[in-house]
């Protein structure tokens, strides 16, 4: 099918040929022709499947330029909110209809202005529950209801928001829902806020005779090992490295960073410019790598992405999936590389309950082991939670214990443990036992002798001198 047979308006036809489009997806021929005759759409569509351009052609058509907000677009991610508002605003230029995205992060006043002038606004639940509460939001005139990545909303703990913000939506509108799956949460909302909608259910947008599935069982020292050694054989192209933690996240990326391979992370801990310019290097292929928490695996268009390394293995086969169909898209091959350890055993297990999925095993190849180090950014140490050790390395309960130089020389050495309260005092060469409390107070009792110059004490022979007592008083010793 071509898109002039869907109907869609000569300016907007020009434009999607402009960028590239030559014919459109399975979600685009199924959704175009049912939003435009004003049906309410639940539609289930794999990642990277044009959903995007599917609810925004026909949208965009009925749009009446300056006459007030006429559409909300719900995105789970602050990403996703910029990528859809792009599609609005490429597509929506030559109609004369401005998009403005709403999202936290950034500052909130330049959002006020934006508001007054756009026909669709395209955010967040969060920034926009707070526009809503601050009275900077009309929504008396929006016609037409978005909720993107309804099942991400769901796992991300969204919902209740997504209802206090329908609620000041206008009753007489069109909703549509868009979703990578059809879950509970998608037909509970759908049931609440549709008017007799119609189900659209793709097949995979992935080719699967395309991706190669695999992965290695490998000893938890050779993991960081095995992935360095995969992204340096494995050829050219886009690498997407899944971690399951923020903090995991910045560790794998530091390490490979010294081993001479150009990576940058996202994660939700980051600020938005930084998520920005994380996906534009990969997008530009400045970066070689990217090391994402699963925020990367829903909605955005990463396209050319060849490989896909899962060094954490997910919770779920439905996350495994959405991680996976970053690559093998209309018609090119990728593989999805999982690294296995003992401790992703019931995770992969769960994952492997999708019969629908041939991961297959593969032998350990030879490899060069490389450092790697759990320290992060500020010399903080992952295994404490984060903390920071400083000064003279003090450990309340024992364990380890790092000496002022330790992020510098990664110097550290076992102590066993003490009782509460003792320190551990070190230099950059020795480590030597804390003098305990009681120690502490016979050196005060010492200090305190008559004739000892001591820490307070006051010696016969600066008396003879005449020089004043000191009008300080003990010495303070931090416990």
């Amino acid at each position: 099918m071509k898109f002039e047979e869907l109907n869609i308006h000569p300016i907007l036809l020009k434009q999607v040929y402009a960028a590239g489009y030559k014919e459109p997806t399975l979600i685009q021929e199924k959704c175009i022709p049912l939003i435009k005759q004003g049906r309410d759409v639940v539609a289930q569509s794999e990642t990277g499947s044009g959903k995007t351009v599917a609810f925004g052609l026909p949208v965009l058509e009925q749009i009446k330029p300056r006459e007030g907000l006429q559409v909300l677009v719900l995105t789970p991610t602050r990403e996703l909110c910029v990528q859809v508002s792009d599609v609005f605003r490429q597509f929506g230029r030559a109609m004369k209809v401005q998009t403005a995205s709403i999202y936290g992060g950034v500052g909130i006043t330049p959002q006020f202005d934006a508001l007054q002038r756009c026909e669709i606004v395209v955010g967040t639940p969060g920034r926009i529950l707070d526009h809503i509460q601050r009275g900077t939001i009309d929504f008396s005139r929006v016609r037409f209801l978005i909720v993107d990545e309804v099942d991400k909303m769901a796992e991300m703990g969204f919902m209740e928001q997504i209802e206090d913000i329908i609620i000041h939506v206008p009753k007489k509108r069109q909703t549509l829902l868009f979703s990578a799956t059809l879950s509970d949460e998608v037909d509970i909302l759908a049931e609440r806020h549709s008017n007799s909608p119609i189900k659209i259910m793709t097949e995979a947008y992935v080719s699967k005779d395309k991706m190669r599935q695999v992965y290695y069982n490998v000893q938890p020292k050779e993991k960081f090992s095995l992935l360095v050694h995969l992204l340096k054989s494995k050829g050219p192209g886009l690498k997407l490295i899944f971690c399951a933690t923020r903090i995991e996240v910045d560790i794998v990326t530091r390490n490979l960073k010294s081993q001479g391979i150009k990576v940058a992370a996202i994660h939700g801990g980051l600020t938005q410019s930084k998520r920005l310019i994380a996906l534009n290097q990969l997008r530009d292929e400045r970066i070689e790598a990217l090391v994402a928490t699963d925020v990367a695996a829903r909605g955005l268009d990463i396209p050319h992405v060849r490989f896909i390394y899962n060094y954490d293995v997910p919770k779920t086969s439905g996350e495994y999936v959405h991680r996976i169909g970053r690559t093998a898209r209309a018609g090119k091959s990728g593989e999805a590389i999982t690294i296995l350890t003992e401790r992703d055993y019931e995770n992969f297990d769960s994952v492997l309950r999708d019969h629908e999925l041939n991961i297959e095993p593969q032998e350990m190849p030879k490899i060069i082991w490389v450092p790697f180090t759990r320290r992060i950014e500020g010399g903080r140490d992952e295994r404490f939670g984060g903390r920071r050790f400083e000064g003279r390395g003090f450990s309340r309960e024992g364990g380890r214990s790092f000496s002022r130089e330790g992020p510098r020389t990664g110097r550290e050495r076992e102590f066993p443990p003490r009782e509460r309260g003792s320190r551990v005092f070190s230099s950059r060469n020795d480590f030597s036992r804390a003098p305990s409390r009681e120690g502490f107070e016979n050196r005060m009792k010492e200090s305190e002798a008559p004739g000892r110059a001591g820490y307070t004490g006051y010696s016969d022979r600066n008396r003879r001198r005449g020089k004043p007592r000191p009008r300080f008083g003990k010495r303070n010793f931090r416990n």
